[in-house]
């Protein structure tokens, strides 16, 4: 039995950003994903396991809530809230040591009950910015 799209979401929020299983990433994702990130395109498990870990190298103690889901034919809108401590540096923004709380807006779809292709719109660079500053 296929797992229902909105809960396979919220697993791959919570096995992949909360808990850095990347073990889990062959079961949430097709093998041929394709993230679609502030103007770059990445493909592939490996890639997943690559994010994963330099999020959670900056932010350990991250915490996600899956906020609205809308679905489509073979598609999810959704938001999500992120939240913890930046405790390492992150894409060139040094350990700030503070607070961060962010919102990623993701379109999902959906390949043979998988995640096969996503595209995110994500304030984290100006809440790095953000923390930064003061």
């Amino acid at each position: 039995m296929t797992t229902p799209r909105p809960a396979l979401l919220r697993q791959a929020n919570e096995a992949l950003l909360q808990q850095g299983r990347q073990d889990a990433i062959a079961d949430l994702f097709a093998p041929g994903y394709v993230a679609h990130v502030a103007g770059q395109t990445m493909k592939g498990h490996d890639a997943v396991a690559g994010v994963i870990e330099v999020l959670r190298r900056a932010v350990p103690e991250l915490k996600v809530d899956v906020e609205i889901l809308v679905e489509g034919d073979d598609r999810i809108a959704w938001l999500r809230t992120c939240r913890g401590t930046q405790s390492g540096a992150f894409k060139g923004f040094p350990a700030s040591g503070k607070a961060l709380v962010w919102r990623d807006m993701v379109v999902s779809r959906f390949e043979a009950g998988l995640i096969a292709e996503e595209w995110v719109v994500t304030d984290l660079a100006e809440r790095l910015l953000l923390a930064r500053k003061g």
